[in-house]
């Protein structure tokens, strides 16, 4: 009872007729536009004209009616002769503004013919740009990214469109750019562990007569492996979390979160020789709290693995005009700039002895852009690494505690 009968998008387009493109549009709307005014002007320099014939006296008089001086030879001094003067000179009147209406019907008939080519051949002209935009748009695809546009001319809105869209290819290049990096080092670093473990297993069962010591020493290098596995992909999924960014939003304080990371590495960094200094100030920002204790524990991670024995390690939170800052300086050797400004990158690593994976720099930078922030690595001259993250500071109508608790348990 209540189905409908429906006719195919295409029959409907068959039925309907193609779509007039933007350039014939345009060029009925400049057709037009000249019609309508060419068609209002001339009608008022018909009626300007009409006025002052119709106005026009005659040089001549004669009880009251004018004659031309040319017509007065041809006609007596008679009322009757002077009344068929003026009939004569009314036709004359209307013979001239019917011709002229003709002949401005004809200029305008085909001055509108050409308004109509030359708005075809402008229309064209203006949108060529959207062309090239078309061309471009149909060829990129995830293989040729690099493909621009590179529109010249005039800085109007077409070029506007074009520089926008060619700022959009650059950034989705850098994103399937970094995917692939990503991608392929996320492949090695699982496919290196999966190797081990199978290397391991094939030469336990390759030898009949292997003890249970060599079993064992198998077992705990499986193990071993398998623990890194679970510590990369805990790693790819944190990183995948912070990039989506579907927990809760709540005031957090960026000290007390600092005090509790320091309290919880200040074994790690007695065992490593690394000086914990501390200068924590309130800071609140709105975001989830699991994430952004996530990003401060890398950062103060990354300081103890990555620095030297009896180094240093600085963690300072502030709140300025500008927002939140959370600054994590650590010791170390000297580090190349260019080098250090790529570590954010997934699998970035300047130690490849090192046994970690290089997601937790990653880590930090997506965290801090999913809460409105950024992330600046700077290389000091002395040595070691300085990261500042910059995040949006809580609404003033939100009032914070005076003093985190955190903050005051961790200074020393």
């Amino acid at each position: 009872m209540g189905w409908t009968w429906r006719r195919p998008r295409a029959a409907e387009r068959r039925f309907h007729g193609p779509a007039p493109t933007i350039r014939l549009r345009l060029t009925v709307l400049y057709g037009l536009v000249f019609l309508i005014t060419g068609a209002v002007l001339l009608t008022i320099g018909y009626l300007l004209v009409r006025h002052d014939i119709d106005g026009q006296p005659f040089r001549m008089r004669f009880r009251g009616i004018s004659l031309p001086p040319a017509l007065l030879p041809q006609f007596g001094s008679t009322p009757r002769d002077f009344a068929l003067a003026r009939e004569v000179h009314d036709q004359l009147v209307n013979d001239a503004l019917h011709k002229l209406l003709v002949e401005y019907l004809f200029a305008l008939g085909l001055m509108t013919m050409v308004s109509v080519g030359a708005g075809w051949l402008l229309a064209g002209r203006a949108l060529r740009p959207l062309r090239d935009i078309t061309a471009t748009a149909r060829r990129v695809s995830g293989e040729n990214l690099g493909e621009r546009i590179s529109l010249t001319g005039p800085n109007d809105e077409l070029k506007e469109l074009a520089d926008t869209f060619d700022g959009m290819l650059g950034r989705l290049d850098a994103a399937f750019e970094s995917q692939r990096h990503f991608v392929a080092n996320a492949s090695h670093e699982l496919r290196t562990p999966l190797a081990i473990m199978r290397t391991e297993v094939d030469v336990a069962m390759a030898d009949p007569d292997a003890s249970t010591d060599e079993l064992r020493r198998m077992g705990e290098a499986v193990r071993e492996t398998i623990d890194r596995c679970e510590r990369l992909i805990e790693s790819l999924l944190m990183l995948a979390r912070s990039e989506a960014a579907t927990g809760r939003d709540e005031p957090v304080d960026l000290a007390a979160l600092a005090g509790d990371c320091i309290t919880d590495l200040l074994a790690r960094s007695q065992d490593a020789e690394v000086r914990v200094q501390d200068d924590l100030e309130p800071a609140w920002v709105r975001g989830e709290p699991g994430l952004l204790e996530r990003m401060i524990a890398n950062l103060l991670d990354n300081g103890i693995q990555h620095n030297e024995r009896g180094g240093f390690l600085r963690v300072a939170t502030r709140t300025r005009t500008s927002g939140v800052e959370l600054v994590v300086r650590n010791g170390g050797p000297r580090i190349d700039p260019e080098e250090a400004r790529m570590l954010t990158e997934p699998f970035r690593r300047l130690d490849r002895s090192y046994r970690g994976f290089g997601l937790g720099l990653s880590i930090v930078r997506s965290v801090a852009q999913v809460h409105g922030g950024t992330t600046e690595i700077v290389a000091p001259d002395a040595g070691g690494l300085e990261v500042r993250i910059h995040l949006p500071a809580l609404a003033a109508e939100f009032e914070a505690p005076a003093a985190p608790v955190a903050s005051i348990l961790t200074k020393r």
